[in-house]
C-alpha cells in the first residue's frame, strides 16, 4: 500500500491458493494491475494464480462470489479493475457497487478479497497506480499483498 500511513506488510503465499478476478475495461491498466498481482504473489511463494476475467469492474463482485463459493473455492481473491470518471453519475453507481459488492463478497463468506479497483478522475491518474512503467504506485502488487497478509493474520480463526 502505499502514501503516508501505509503498512509495510510481509505476505507470505506459500501454499496459499489464489484467484484474481480481473475486469478487461481499461485493458492497458487492467492488464498492468494483474501483471503487479501476479509478481507480487510469485515474489511471496504463492503458487500461479487462476485467472477469471470479466468485462468490466461492475462484474467483478458476482465473480468472486461465484469463486468462493465453488467446489474449488481459493485461500482469498483479489479483484482488479479501473473506473474513470466521466460526464454522468454512472461513475458512482459503479464505483458504489463494486466496493460495497466486494466488501460485502468478503464478508459473508469469511474469506478475504482483495481490492484492487482504481476509481480514478482521469485516465492518467489510472496509468499512474496501475504499475506501468513510469508509474508511481502499483496497485495490483498491493491487492495481491493485502490478500496474503490478511489470510496469515486470520490465521486459524
Amino acid at each position: 500500500m502505499s502514501g503516508e500511513g501505509a503498512p509495510e506488510l510481509h505476505a507470505d503465499g506459500r501454499g496459499l491458493r489464489i484467484v484474481i478476478v480481473v475486469a478487461e475495461w481499461h485493458g492497458e491498466v487492467t492488464g498492468a494491475l494483474l501483471a503487479g498481482a501476479q509478481r507480487a504473489l510469485s515474489r511471496a511463494g504463492a503458487p500461479p494464480a487462476e485467472i477469471v476475467r470479466v468485462p468490466g469492474a461492475f462484474e467483478l463482485p458476482v465473480a468472486a462470489a461465484r469463486v468462493l463459493r465453488s467446489p474449488r473455492a481459493p485461500d482469498g481473491v483479489v479483484a482488479l479493475g479501473s473506473v474513470v470518471r466521466g460526464g454522468t453519475p454512472h461513475f458512482e453507481y459503479v464505483c458504489g457497487a463494486v466496493a460495497d459488492g466486494l466488501g460485502s463478497v468478503a464478508v459473508s463468506t469469511g474469506v478475504p478479497v482483495g481490492f484492487g479497483v482504481l476509481t480514478c478522475d482521469t485516465e492518467e491518474q489510472a496509468v499512474d497506480r496501475a504499475g506501468l512503467p513510469g508509474s508511481s504506485e502499483d496497485k495490483g502488487a498491493e491487492a495481491a499483498d493485502a490478500v496474503l497478509a490478511t489470510i496469515r493474520a486470520l490465521g486459524d480463526w
